[in-house]
């Protein structure tokens, strides 16, 4: 007797109705906080077949669109890291999300007292931070005051300010060595991702040299003056 064990993994996928900006943002950003060291829940590229859309579970699969998509793989365990609970967050890797954000201009990571949304959950079991979401990433648009106000790990600019220089030196070697897979980067992004339509003849509004660029300015002074 043979015996078969399957491990079914669950996905949040973000398709079609996200955006292909979306998913380009999320491959990169996703693939830059893991070659830096952020705790970023597992991602991957997910085929969604032609005949799942057909199928009537009560959902609009449709609008996920046939083709790769992103998948970000869910963990039951976690729970949405509360505004009292950014104290169990040891306070280095505080500095590391907050830095990652204003590296990749990410301001999708909001919480305050009164609440918000911060994108990111805590696994009790294992004592760890799981980072998610980097759709808004490479948002050209943020102000650094409006950044700093919102971010949920606000709280260790002091310690940001404070800290002497081989601190910033740690970060710009992650940070230089994290960029040298750019290309690999893009490489893997599917060719469909880059075009609003099926027929691939309608680009997608993303400049991928103004958004290396933005990525290059860690190497100035002007990216850690804070105040």
């Amino acid at each position: 007797m043979i015996a078969y064990l399957f491990v079914v993994e669950t996905y949040f996928v973000k398709g079609q109705y996200a955006g292909r900006r979306s998913q380009i943002c999320e491959w990169i950003a996703g693939s830059l906080a893991k070659l830096v060291g952020l705790p970023i829940a597992p991602f991957s590229l997910v085929e969604v077949p032609e005949e799942l859309l057909e199928l009537d579970f009560g959902l609009e699969l449709k609008d996920l669109g046939a083709g790769l998509a992103f998948g970000s793989q869910q963990d039951r365990q976690v729970t949405e890291l509360t505004f009292s609970g950014i104290k169990q967050v040891p306070d280095n890797l505080q500095q590391d999300v907050l830095v990652f954000d204003w590296w990749v201009r990410n301001d999708d990571r909001s919480l305050g007292e009164k609440g918000g949304n911060p994108n990111l959950f805590w696994e009790p079991s294992k004592e760890e931070l799981v980072v998610i979401d980097h759709n808004l990433a490479f948002d050209f648009s943020i102000k650094r005051e409006e950044f700093i106000d919102n971010h949920i790990f606000r709280n260790q600019l002091q310690q940001l300010l404070s800290g002497d220089f081989y601190r910033r030196s740690e970060y710009n070697e992650k940070l230089t060595k994290a960029l040298q897979a750019w290309p690999q980067i893009l490489k893997e992004i599917p060719k469909s991702w880059w075009y609003f339509d099926n027929e691939m003849t309608v680009p997608v509004d993303f400049d991928v040299n103004k958004a290396y660029a933005l990525l290059k300015e860690f190497e100035h002074d002007d990216f850690w003056i804070w105040k």
